[in-house]
């Protein structure tokens, strides 16, 4: 038998080397092998270097042999790939298909030898026989890698807007997160502070940092946190920093210590406070910086850098927020009523800042930042002058002198008295300057003196807003956005609340200036000027209540003529409208004017009391209840007017010099008023208000005796305020005998039209739409009346030319 052939086998292809840096052990085969390890101890025990070896060794010694398998497995292989074009072997690691993150399943395929070496850039090689070097390995790495991240971008690029708004919301949470720990550090830092501000003061710093976060509410609570510590830490008393030469003296250690409490405090201060005035002029932390530098003015004026507080207060007074203005007027106002926390420095201070603005601005500012001198009070004795120190001397010298002439009759005096004398008055001279230096109490000079300043700068701003408002305005000038006198009420206010500490020096152009506000560009009769300032009847009354008050507060200055001025209140009670103007003011001026005044001269009294009983008729019950009170008054005063009640026929012309009344005379010393007679009272004696119509009936009945005795009535301010607190319930029997007529018809009847009696608001276009079919209805009637007078002259004309045919032709007929 011969002998068989050997059979040879070859070697199997090695699997595609992965790195080791792309292997992934999941846990699971982890846990398995651990489950598992009495199975799994073999594979410690595998020996590799053998395996390899055997893998990698060539099968037979005749290499001859074993090229030509070689070759005719390559053949094989060649002519399947022509039958097949587009199959390639499949490696049978990856038999197998792949996922991807589609859904889509593909088949993972190795690569033709010319492929792999075009790419490679290398010569054809079996991998059977030879081994991939290191440089091989390494392209095989960078290429899975740039494959890996392309596959990493593309799946970024494929991410769904549903994560995004993931990831958007994850990051809010972190942020609320973030300011949620802000917010317990503030106030952690908060409660440490005040707890020992001397030992944590470096806090202050870490507080300040905090505040200057990006987000809003954060910055607004460090804000709040940093004024509640401020506040409370703050001592009472301005600090002195340390200077060069003080700094290198040697100092104990509780100095020390309360030096660099002291610099650090000042220095956290002053940047809260620079933050404070930059975050004033942003829209988003204005209302917060403005209310926390009011705060801080209010509550800590005495201390360091007041001056920037409060010229940012100032400069918000006029502000056209509401918010924003009342808080800045109200931390003025406690400045000026509270004075004891820092002795009134800074009340001059902000009189003087206060009169700056208003010049700045023409006057043309908010009311509100001249009502807050409303709030400073004076001395009493502040407007009395002064002795002069020229006085004291001479004074002191004449009691020298007095005392030199009773010592010259006695004996001389020992040198040890005299020096005993002279120590005992130098002592009580150093005692009495350290008591000043140490006492709370401020020095009456100083006080006198300051309440003078601010006083002059008072004054200043009243003098220059009343020169404004005289001073002509040019044509092309426009009203600012308060109006055009915005600042003239509070400013004749504050002259009516100061009138008794004003100078008698400016009194007569004080006066002058008050008649030309009144006389509203109206000539007078004793003055020919003409003022071009349009003032509403408001003010011209106040201006006229204020030049009375001024007056009667210097009873020096008698030689100043009020004639003016009653000239002014006689004409504006032709031009008073009720809802228009002021009522308080009229009946103030009423009280003022004529009730207060001793006595009146005659004619003047009655062509008020002619007036003011006119013209009660069209005012309406609060009004007209002032104007009869002041009425009653007059007459009260004046016995010799009470002829006006009498019905003869020339009235009381036997009490006067003109024999005629003349109403449309301006000055009431010249209309003759005696010579009327009133009437109107038995028109108010049936007024529809009870109490109108009950002392128009009082006033009645008075006679020209003058020992008759009457009931004193309340002035015209109170009457006017009562009687306008009872019209807001009171109902007029007009309307009340509507009401109940309305109750009558049944309830299918509308009423049509409005109820013009009933309230004071009317519809006025319903008005107009029942005026209007009124006044058409009336034109149809009389249009009506015109073709009817025309169709009879017609059919008049018919008829008689009838007749004159008919007549012709009997003429005719006859002939």
């Amino acid at each position: 038998m011969g002998k068989k052939k050997q059979k040879i086998i070859l070697p199997p292809d090695l699997p595609p080397e992965v790195p080791d840096e792309e292997v992934e052990v999941s846990d699971e085969d982890l846990d398995f092998v651990d489950q598992h390890s009495d199975y799994a101890n073999f594979m410690s025990k595998i020996d590799t270097p053998s395996l390899t070896k055997h893998v990698s060794r060539v099968a037979d010694a005749n290499e001859g042999a074993l090229e030509l398998l070689y070759e005719k497995k390559l053949r094989k292989k060649f002519e399947n790939k022509e039958k097949e074009e587009n199959t390639l072997e499949v490696d049978p690691i990856d038999a197998l298909p792949l996922k991807t993150a589609d859904g889509q399943l593909y088949y993972r395929r190795v690569k033709e030898p010319k492929e792999a070496a075009e790419e490679s850039g290398e010569s054809i090689k079996d991998p059977a026989l030879v081994k991939p070097t290191k440089a091989e390995k390494r392209l095989k790495t960078k290429k899975l890698r740039k494959e890996a991240k392309k596959q990493a971008k593309e799946e970024e690029v494929q991410q769904t807007p549903q994560e995004e708004v993931l990831d958007e919301v994850k990051k809010d949470l972190t942020a609320e997160e973030a300011n949620e720990k802000k917010k317990y550090k503030f106030a952690e830092l908060g409660t440490t502070l005040l707890a020992d501000p001397e030992s944590n003061i470096r806090l202050l710093k870490e507080m300040l940092e905090l505040s200057k976060d990006g987000d809003s509410t954060i910055v607004i609570l460090g804000l709040k946190s940093l004024l509640a510590v401020f506040k409370d830490i703050i001592p009472g008393y301005r600090i002195r920093l340390p200077t060069e030469k003080e700094q290198e003296m040697k100092v104990s250690k509780d100095v020390k210590k309360m030096r660099f409490y002291e610099s650090t405090l000042l220095s956290a201060y002053k940047a809260y406070v620079q933050k404070l005035v930059a975050l004033q002029q942003q829209t988003a932390y204005q209302l917060v910086a403005t209310r926390c530098l009011c705060t801080l003015v209010a509550a800590v004026p005495h201390f360091n850098y007041r001056e920037s507080l409060l010229a940012a207060v100032v400069k918000d007074i006029s502000s056209q927020d509401d918010v924003i203005r009342k808080l800045c007027c109200s931390a003025v106002k406690s400045l000026f009523t509270n004075e004891g926390k820092h002795g009134g420095e800074v009340t001059v201070e902000a009189v003087r800042r206060i009169a700056e603005l208003v010049k700045s601005h023409n006057c043309q500012l908010h009311p509100d930042s001249l009502e807050v001198f409303l709030s400073l009070s004076f001395d009493e004795d502040l407007g009395k002058p002064e002795r002069s120190d020229m006085d004291k001397k001479a004074k002191y010298k004449n009691f020298k002198k007095r005392k030199g002439s009773d010592e010259s009759n006695q004996k001389p005096e020992n040198d040890r008295k005299k020096s005993r004398k002279e120590m005992m008055s130098k002592t009580r001279e150093e005692v009495n300057a350290d008591y000043k230096a140490v006492s709370s109490d401020q020095d009456p000079q100083e006080r006198r003196k300051m309440q003078s300043q601010t006083l002059s700068a008072v004054f200043q701003t009243f003098f220059r807003v009343l020169k404004h408002t005289v001073q002509p305005k040019s044509e092309g000038s426009v009203n600012g956005a308060f109006g055009s006198h915005p600042l003239l009420d509070p400013c004749l206010n504050g002259i009516g609340k100061f009138a008794h500490l004003i100078d008698l020096d400016f009194m007569a152009d004080l006066m002058q200036c008050l008649r030309k506000l009144a006389g509203n560009g109206n000539k007078s009769a004793d003055s020919s000027e003409n003022s071009s300032c349009q003032l509403t009847v408001s003010e011209r009354l106040r201006c006229c209540i204020v030049a009375f008050k001024v007056m009667r507060n210097n009873l020096d200055a008698l030689n100043v003529d009020l004639q003016e001025f009653f000239i002014q209140l006689y004409n504006l009670i032709l031009e008073y409208q009720p809802g228009r103007d002021d009522g308080d003011l009229l009946a103030e001026a009423l009280k003022i004017m004529l009730c207060d005044e001793r006595q009146h001269d005659m004619q003047r009294a009655a062509a008020f009391i002619k007036r003011l009983a006119t013209f009660a008729l069209c005012f309406r019950p609060a009004e007209s209840m002032a104007a009869l009170v002041t009425v009653k008054h007059l007459l009260q005063k004046n016995a010799k007017c009470r002829n006006l009640l009498e019905n003869d026929a020339g009235g009381g012309s036997v009490a006067g010099a003109i024999a005629k009344f003349q109403p449309q005379v301006l000055d009431p010393n010249l209309c003759g008023a005696l010579a009327s007679v009133l009437w109107e009272l038995n028109l108010l004696m049936k007024h529809y208000h009870p109490s109108v119509s009950s002392i128009a009936a009082t006033i009645s009945t008075m006679n020209a005796n003058t020992n008759q005795v009457f009931r004193v009535h309340a002035s015209p301010q109170q009457a006017y305020t009562e009687l306008l607190k009872e019209n807001e319930s009171f109902a007029t029997p007009s309307a009340i005998k509507r009401t109940n007529n309305k109750r009558k018809v049944s309830d299918s009847v509308p009423v049509q039209g409005p109820d013009l009696n009933s309230s004071d608001e009317i519809d006025e276009n319903a008005i107009r739409s029942k005026l209007s079919q009124h006044f058409s209805l009336l034109h149809d009637i009389q249009e009506n009346e015109r073709l009817r007078s025309e169709m009879d002259h017609t059919r008049q004309s018919l008829n008689l030319y009838e007749t004159y045919k008919m007549q012709k032709k009997r003429k005719a007929r006859s002939n």
